[in-house]
């Protein structure tokens, strides 16, 4: 284990022998979710399970170890956070515990659960009401849009009430009631009661009163009669402050009808997050459309508070799934001047989530470092992905391509020779990475021949290599021609596919999917004898008896023309 070695003397202590067997299941398998939970119990039954500031310093090492990397390794986990924080009050107080939790609300800001038990201890460790209650705005701001943060507010209000700060609770509950959310007509029911005892200045801002107020004072007092005549009584303060509260409750009204519009809207697809938190376990294919529609919806609306929320709540449940990743920061990028919020969200992408066995979200980072003039970054990301990833062909085509565009062709291809001298890079990589190094000389420097010498000169080194001779094949098909060069270009194409049916060693599918693009060629662009050789390869590739006949590939003119069926 990293801080702690459960062994003295040389032997093992007997009580860690479980724990050790865990580390050991976990070290091998570290993405088995079900190892860690074994593991953690494993740790906190040292010492009878009840570890506290007294235990070992054996055991509170073990604990403290498994929990950070279990956290570093599943940051979303605002169960084990909790339960860290729990652990760290028993063994070393408060401002350990509390340690913990700033942690935990670092690397999951948006949990509800996390935040209202995090606000709780502070209300119950410490005794200054300012300092709680920043605690609570910052939970405010992190998780107060959410559908179900019913029991963060409760937590708030409980909070003040304890204080009998009625003015405070009623400047939460004014913030509730415009927030769609699963409780808010109980909010809004409390909301309407205390606005009947609170001053007109904290009902409404100054504007709104004073515009309220004048309306009330626009309007003709009420007469009177009196015996035969009808007088006219002025108003007083009382009967001004009572019309202006029942004009006030008819705002209060309004707000409410939409905040009522607002959460019925939604609650079609909230209904149907049926697991809102993270899990190592796959999403079901109704829950990943239910979020895409979701999205949908937030972002035709164009609030852009309530998107950003949105997107980090689906990046806890969605957190392994590449394609939300990248539509948030399409999206943010689309944001006037939100470049260092798209860094962060790559950032944290390619940091905690994605595995680096789907590179895609970064070499998507690479090409936004790229665009904001950050290359040595850029640079830096394509050599970590190939540390980690010897041989990635798509990494290093799109490597060589941004060499390419800063350094010029020949820092693209020295990209693609020092890849292909690497020991670590398999056969297949540099057959593909040829075949790239000789379409950079076709295609950017405009030198066919200098291409076709790449393919002659390296043929013997890749007969496995699929990718080398599609494309040397595709190549030799692409060069323009004439009537008067058309002979000379069969002579090439013919001998690349002589090559690839009698020195190749692809699978007979390959080279039979090959054959028959080369047979529409013969049609199309053939001589007088391209019928004869045409018929010849016909019975030897789609003959009954001959080990190129594993499948019956319709042939027909145009059937391979816009392009290889691979």
């Amino acid at each position: 284990m990293a801080d702690y070695t459960p062994f003295a003397g040389g032997e093992e202590k007997p009580e860690f022998a479980e724990v050790t067997e865990c580390n050991t299941a976990v070290l091998k398998s570290p993405d088995d979710f079900d190892s860690w939970e074994k593991l953690v119990r494993a740790a906190e039954s040292l010492e009878g399970g009840g570890l506290n500031r007294n235990s070992s310093p054996q055991a509170i090492a073990t604990v403290r170890d498994v929990y950070d990397r279990l956290l570093a390794k599943f940051p979303l986990l605002f169960g084990y956070w909790k339960k860290y924080a729990d652990l760290e009050f028993s063994i070393a107080g408060t401002e350990a515990a509390e340690m913990v939790y700033e942690r935990g609300v670092a690397s999951i800001s948006n949990s509800v659960d996390l935040w209202t038990n995090y606000c709780g201890f502070k209300v119950e460790t410490s005794h200054d009401p300012d300092i709680i209650r920043e605690l609570f705005e910052r939970g405010a701001n992190c998780v107060g849009l959410d559908f179900l943060a019913h029991p963060f507010w409760d937590k708030y209000i409980e909070f003040e009430e304890r204080l009998e700060a009625y003015d405070k609770i009623f400047a939460i509950l004014d913030r509730v009631v415009h927030i769609p959310m699963h409780q808010y007509a109980r909010y809004f029911e409390r909301f309407r009661q205390l606005a009947q005892t609170r001053p007109l200045e904290e009902l409404l801002p100054p504007d709104t009163l004073a515009q309220f107020r004048q309306e009330v004072m626009a309007q003709p007092p009420e007469a009177v009669q009196a015996g035969a005549q009808q007088i006219k009584m002025e108003r007083g303060e009382l009967e001004i402050e009572r019309e202006v509260r029942v004009r006030i409750d008819n705002f209060h009204l309004e707000i409410f009808s939409r905040t009522q519009t607002e959460t019925t809207k939604r609650w079609t697809y909230e209904s149907e997050i049926k697991r809102p938190y993270f899990h190592v376990n796959e999403l079901d294919e109704p829950q990943l459309v239910n979020w895409r529609k979701y999205l949908d919806f937030e972002e035709v609306e164009g609030d852009f508070s309530r998107i950003q929320f949105l997107y980090e709540r689906c990046l806890v449940t969605c957190a392994f799934y590449d394609e939300f990743w990248l539509r948030y920061v399409r999206w943010m990028y689309a944001q006037d001047g939100k470049e260092e919020e798209v860094r962060n969200i790559y950032q944290r992408a390619c940091m905690c989530y994605a595995p680096i066995s789907r590179p895609a979200i970064r070499l998507q980072y690479t090409v936004f470092e790229e665009s904001q003039g950050r290359i040595d970054v850029a640079r830096a990301i394509y050599e970590a992905i190939l540390l980690l990833l010897p041989g990635h062909i798509e990494t290093i085509i799109s490597w060589a391509n941004f060499e390419r565009r800063h350094g010029g062709l020949d820092a693209a291809i020295d990209v693609y020779r020092r890849q292909i001298e690497n020991t670590e890079c398999d056969i297949y990589a540099k057959g593909a990475l040829t075949a790239e190094w000789a379409r950079l000389l076709w295609k950017v420097k405009g030198k066919p021949e200098e291409a076709r010498q790449v393919y002659q000169k390296n043929q013997h080194w890749y007969l496995d290599s699929r990718y080398f001779w599609i494309n040397y094949l595709q190549f030799e098909m692409d060069q323009p021609t004439s009537a008067e060069t058309e002979p000379m270009q069969y002579a090439r194409i013919h001998q690349v596919m002589d090559d690839i049916r009698k020195k190749s060693h692809l699978p007979p599918a390959i080279i039979k999917d090959l054959a028959h693009f080369y047979m529409v060629y013969l049609l199309e662009r053939g001589g007088k004898d391209a019928s004869k050789e045409y018929l010849l390869m016909d019975r030897e590739v789609n003959g009954q008896v001959h080990p190129f006949s594993m499948s019956c590939l319709p042939l027909s003119p145009g059937h391979f023309t816009s392009g290889f069926p691979f």
